[in-house]
């Protein structure tokens, strides 16, 4: 049925507002004033918006949505401020839950610990439990540490080798501690790898559910990787069949190397994932690791951390190489680069196939440690930057300490990449954070902790404004998926994607930006959440 949303404060553009629209099979027909769109009623469904602030339905252009799910099906460490109430809480959750075969949680970051600032090790999980195998992945994804039954279950012992592109830390005598970096984890897929397209489902499910509940409504999500593609495409696949898929979801698919990805482009030969709700996007591969974990590449040493540059996935040439068979075929790609060191080798390999215009849209993921050569680079070869601003919240508590201060100075460099004409979107990279959009969004434009620290902004002339911010997280997240005439905009002919607001988000003090929510979520012009 066709449907009128009036009496409301509609966001077209900056500082253009409608109050009505009229919705039919999920597009936008005509949008106007109250007596324009309401002079067309033909007996349709009319839904009283109460004067609330309408904005396109968020976009998050880097997450890992079954992730997501997967988190919020676990144990959540991210609010634990020691390692005795990590060890307190799991014993608890164990008891609880009648844990009886492996306990998985994430979310921990030792630089919150009160007690000692170190990374969890196996004797500390040995703590909970020696029945059970135990995995607890740090927040930012690229380090776990595991307890002594689940590397006795593997066979881990000191004669385990290392793994290319990752590192085991390890005891004196040379036996694992427990903590595994980067692609060393990959030695705990056959622990952790038992999940069943239906159990992928659920994940999904509960991820898409507080995605609506946040007011976002399309995804831009990292599930598909190279040893589970056609068990997490056929997952979603299912959901849209069963008319479960409620946000819109481009898939941004990891992959390593030339062979996997000609296998992953030849298998979806007899595959079909073109639909408004379930495409397949960009290839994605890494270039290092995590500014947290200290394994982000950088150019010079880190300074908390002398002799130590990170982990630098690729050489040179490798990367090259990479580039070149994605570009030749045809195929978007992104680049997780965080270091930089990353992000120059990474500009250096698309300089090399990027001629006067990027037609395929490659990008770089999370893009942080910047310098004016790298700003200035990024705009010359039009390259896009998916960014999170979430990530000041923790961020800015460590950089000066991980890069020096010059370097921090010039590092999530938001509001000169926008005015310099990088195409710039905003994501959560979730559940490496959550992705509560308001969150995100009041980090973007106050340079602050979600408490509040710094008092004056930190590097303030980097402040993004409200309206820079949201085009951001809808519009310029819809360029990355080559869907900006369709999506991100509230206009006449675009997805009918939109969220109300329980307070102005364009007049609140923007210290209260984290406390707005979504009263309503509007999906293909479907109500898919109300609160």
């Amino acid at each position: 049925m066709k449907k009128i949303f009036y009496n409301g404060k509609i966001y077209q553009n900056r500082g253009k507002f409608a109050q009505a629209m009229l919705v039919d099979n999920g597009i936008i027909k005509e949008i106007g004033t109250n007596d324009e769109i309401l002079t067309l009623n033909d007996n349709f469904e009319l839904i009283d918006l109460q004067n609330k602030t309408v904005i396109p339905g968020f976009n998050d252009s880097h997450l890992h949505l079954e992730g997501l799910g997967y988190r919020l099906s676990n144990l959540i460490l991210n609010e634990l401020k020691s390692i005795d109430e990590i060890i307190i809480k799991s014993k608890e959750y164990i008891d609880n839950n009648k844990i009886r075969d492996i306990l998985l949680g994430n979310g921990w970051n030792q630089d919150y610990f009160i007690d000692e600032k170190r990374l969890l090790n196996r004797h500390d999980l040995d703590r909970i439990s020696t029945d059970i195998p135990i995995v607890f992945t740090r927040v930012c994804g690229h380090i776990l540490v595991a307890n002594s039954k689940a590397l006795e279950i593997l066979g881990i012992d000191e004669d385990t080798s290392d793994i290319e592109g990752g590192k085991i830390l390890r005891e004196e005598g040379g036996f694992p501690n427990g903590v595994f970096c980067e692609n060393a984890m990959k030695i705990f897929n056959k622990l952790l790898n038992t999940t069943t397209v239906k159990q992928r489902k659920k994940y999904i499910n509960i991820a898409m559910a507080h995605a609506l509940e946040n007011g976002v409504t399309s995804v831009q999500t990292n599930d598909v990787k190279v040893d589970n593609y056609m068990d997490v495409l056929d997952a979603y696949k299912e959901l849209e069949e069963e008319g479960k898929l409620n946000i819109r979801v481009t898939h941004q698919c990891a992959f390593e190397d030339v062979s996997s990805i000609s296998k992953f482009i030849d298998d979806l030969n007899d595959y079909e994932y073109d639909t408004n709700f379930n495409k397949i996007g960009p290839i994605k591969i890494f270039a290092d690791g995590s500014l947290g974990a200290r394994t982000a590449y950088l150019s010079e040493y880190y300074v908390d951390n002398f002799g130590n540059r990170g982990v630098n996935i690729y050489t040179d040439k490798e990367l090259d190489e990479l580039t070149k068979f994605i570009d030749e075929k045809g195929k978007q790609m992104l680049i997780h680069a965080i270091g930089d060191g990353a992000i120059r080798q990474v500009l250096n390999s698309y300089g090399k196939i990027i001629n006067n215009k990027n037609d395929r849209r490659h990008g770089i993921v999370h893009l942080q440690i910047t310098d004016e050569e790298i700003l200035n680079k990024m705009k010359e070869l039009d390259c896009l930057a998916l960014v999170q601003p979430i990530f000041l919240n923790y961020d800015i508590h460590i950089v000066e300490d991980r890069v020096g201060e010059k370097l921090a100075n010039s590092s999530y460099a938001f509001n000169t990449l926008i005015k310099n004409g990088v195409h710039l979107s905003l994501g959560t990279d979730a559940p490496v954070e959550d992705l509560n959009p308001f969150n995100n969004l009041y980090c973007a434009v106050n340079r602050k902790d979600l408490n509040g620290y710094p008092d004056e902004s930190w590097n303030e002339s980097e402040k993004m404004d409200i309206y820079d911010a949201i085009d951001a997280y809808t519009l310029e997240s819809a360029y990355v998926s080559f869907e900006e005439g369709i999506k991100g905009r509230l206009e006449k002919n675009y997805y009918a994607d939109f969220v109300v607001l329980d307070e102005d988000i364009f007049e609140i003090n923007s210290e209260k930006i984290k406390d707005i929510k979504a009263l309503m979520t509007v999906v293909n012009g479907e109500i898919a959440y109300r609160k």
